[in-house]
């Protein structure tokens, strides 16, 4: 790998002058673009042949929802539509069944395909929230790889070495700790790069941990007389630990698809050594505004809570708008000035399946004298569910609203209600 790997100058050189704008646009965030003048020839190839690129991600669904990790290769990807090109997602239909090695220290358990459809069908709505519909093609790896022969599948194989894969980090460590290895791992960059000869990728989007599976379609293109794709990798999204990459099965990711106030409250548990990253990778803050993020929170303090909470709703904003994470803002305010109640609450139970008449509970749970001085606090705006005031005249309210939540009357009364009946 280069020292230099995006050699911005001598790609930008390459280009005339009319694509040299949209270059920076494509390039902008990328942690490599191999080979370095990749992104550079394959647009003057487009150009030529007037057609739009065609730019590759890979989707395998392990899982039901898309997380901020996920957003940042796909918001490269609409980068490329916005500027003109095609995205084309393949799903991972067959490959999904065998299971990406990438970064794993162990062999990774194969899914069914009836959980691959089942997970695919939950990802798209949340993909289509940052993609543009018009530009995309969708397409399902199991339309070839799960028809192609043996003959042509050994073909393949000679155009990638043992000794090729042994030198991926991953398989190495677990060569080199005697960590079983299974065929199928092997087979998979082979499978990832077949994806590309079909169909006929201009460039290939991934993760920095996809760099070895893209390269390899580079090769099998090569092999079958297609010019070969260029890769351009993004950076990984640390989790909300700061630590570890954002992971599902660590808890430390933030769903797209979660509300609003969620999505506020767990950026706002990120560490401020993370707040940059997140402003870089997972929101829409031009690179100025980034900049002064990262002046803040070097600063610290009130500072540093400033540009955290910019952040935050900046990037809430592009999955819910910009009222949503000024709401969110407003509900982790109230709930935080709440926190010192929360500490003073006493657990109480009570029958939360269907309607729950509220001023009946305030009083059954000791929070007020009666019925009828329940409904006067909740009149006068001094009734707090998680800290958002019960508007005036509501008195029935669904028991799923209730369970586990802090029920407050002013500053000291306080109970946590949940359901007694199971």
């Amino acid at each position: 790998m280069s020292t230099d790997p995006l050699n911005r100058t001598t790609a930008i050189d390459a280009l005339p002058s009319e694509l040299r704008p949209t270059y920076e646009i494509l390039a902008a965030g990328a942690a490599d673009i191999l080979p370095a003048d990749g992104l550079a020839e394959r647009m003057l190839a487009a150009r030529v042949e007037q057609r739009p690129l065609r730019v590759k991600l890979g989707i395998d669904p392990s899982g039901a929802e898309l997380t901020l990790g996920h957003a940042v290769v796909l918001r490269k990807l609409r980068q490329f539509q916005d500027v003109g090109h095609v995205a084309v997602l393949v799903v991972g239909g067959f490959t999904g069944q065998v299971g990406d090695p990438s970064g794993k220290t162990a062999t990774r358990l194969a899914q069914s395909a009836e959980q691959v459809i089942a997970n695919a069908k939950g990802y798209f709505d949340q993909v289509m929230q940052i993609l543009d519909p018009e530009r995309t093609e969708v397409v399902n790896n199991d339309d070839w790889l799960g028809r192609m022969d043996l003959s042509t599948m050994l073909d393949y194989t000679r155009q990638v070495t043992v000794a090729q894969l042994l030198e991926r980090d991953d398989f190495a460590r677990r060569f080199a700790a005697k960590s079983p290895i299974s065929l199928s791992e092997f087979f998979y960059p082979l499978l990832q790069g077949i994806d590309s000869v079909e169909i006929r990728a201009d460039i290939e989007l991934g993760g920095t941990d996809q760099t070895f599976n893209n390269l390899v379609g580079r090769a099998l293109q090569r092999s079958r007389g297609q010019a070969p794709q260029a890769v351009l990798t993004v950076p990984l999204l640390v989790g909300t630990d700061g630590v570890e990459k954002m992971g599902k099965s660590l808890g430390n990711f933030v769903a797209i698809a979660e509300p609003a106030p969620e999505q506020f409250g767990k950026l706002m548990s990120i560490p401020d050594t993370a707040v940059a990253t997140y402003a870089v990778l997972a929101s829409d803050l031009l690179p100025d505004e980034v900049a002064r993020v990262e002046q803040d929170v070097i600063g610290g303090g009130a500072a540093a809570n400033r540009a955290k909470r910019l952040v935050a709703r900046r990037i809430v904003a592009l999955y819910h708008g910009t009222e949503a994470a000024q709401a969110a803002e407003a509900q982790f305010d109230r709930v935080h000035k709440e926190g010192d109640l929360a500490t003073q609450a006493v657990q109480v139970h009570w029958d939360l399946s269907g309607t729950v008449h509220l001023p009946a509970l305030l009083a059954g749970i000791g929070l007020t004298e009666s019925t009828s001085a329940a409904r006067r606090f909740i009149d006068a705006g001094s009734v707090r569910i998680d800290g958002v005031t019960v508007p005036a005249k509501t008195y029935d309210i669904p028991g799923d609203q209730l369970d586990g939540r802090l029920v407050a009357i002013g500053k000291r009364k306080v109970a946590r209600v949940t359901n007694s009946i199971v």
